[in-house]
């Protein structure tokens, strides 16, 4: 009797022990359901991943993993298939990316603006206007420092556009006051603090910004600042392994009604970071 009690509970142990290693692969499997995200500094750096990416997961169990870069790098890394999404803001190159077969369709998801900090002295005499290619003459005619990116990211590219509305070529300009970083947004801010300089920086990022030292907000509300976000699902067509389901999961929840309002919700000190605008045409 005993010797019997003894088989079936070896037998009822093996029993269990398979039908643990028949779950494990499933668990394994949901616990690795994820999708690599190429996304701009400002989406990470102004805190709003950190707010809604949460509740992205929560509702489908997909959870998100960004890698932020400035919009061109993002947008090369999407073209070499090392990302399921590509969440920027400079409208033509995001165009680009999908006539160039990367991506089949843009969807816009938000706004917000750029703003020039520079310090409280200002001694471009800049402060309170509202026509940036004046205020970037200002700077240039002084020769007060002004600091730029420098690494083809999308607040990079507005930075050369708005020049080009002065009709100027700073980087060709003598004197060393235009310093060309190759840097991110967060350190771009700290340089132009350190050296009491200027600055282009998106609205987000410089309100989640905290090392601010001199800098303050000395030019916005020009309609030029206006500055725009996309997101694409990558062409699983270019490259197989694309997880289609799960980034177009992704891609879908931006751009509903929960997602609109998880971006519209997420404030610092009662401010509003980023506007959404799915549905606005043409956006």
């Amino acid at each position: 009797m005993l010797r019997r009690s003894f088989v079936l509970g070896v037998a009822a142990a093996a029993a269990l022990t398979g039908l643990i290693q028949a779950a494990a692969p499933s668990a394994a499997s949901a616990a690795d359901r994820f999708i690599t995200v190429a996304s701009t500094t400002s989406t990470e750096d102004s805190g709003l991943f950190g707010s809604i990416l949460p509740k992205f997961t929560a509702k489908t169990g997909i959870e998100v993993r960004v890698v932020a870069k400035g919009t061109g790098q993002a947008i090369d890394l999407a073209k070499r298939g090392d990302a399921d999404v590509l969440f920027v803001h400079h409208k033509p190159s995001e165009e680009k990316f999908v006539a160039e077969g990367f991506s089949t369709l843009r969807k816009p998801v938000m706004y917000n603006d750029f703003v020039i900090v520079g310090p409280a002295a200002d001694p471009a005499g800049i402060k309170g206007g509202k026509d940036v290619a004046a205020a970037l003459s200002k700077i240039a005619a002084s020769k007060a420092p002004f600091v730029s990116r420098g690494d083809d990211s999308g607040t990079h590219k507005a930075e050369l556009a708005l020049w080009k509305t002065a009709s100027l070529e700073p980087a060709k300009a003598d004197g060393g006051w235009y310093r060309s970083i190759g840097q991110g947004m967060g350190p771009t801010l700290n340089t132009a603090a350190a050296m009491n300089g200027y600055t282009l920086t998106d609205r987000g990022t410089w309100l989640n910004f905290k090392n601010r030292g001199p800098l303050t907000v000395l030019v916005e509300g020009d309609k030029r600042l206006f500055n725009q976000y996309g997101v694409m699902l990558v062409n699983p067509a270019k490259f197989a392994h694309v997880k289609a389901a799960d980034g177009q999961a992704f891609v879908d929840w931006l751009v509903s009604a929960e997602g609109q309002k998880a971006i519209a919700d997420y404030t610092i000190n009662g401010e509003q970071l980023f506007f959404p605008n799915a549905n606005e045409p043409g956006a």
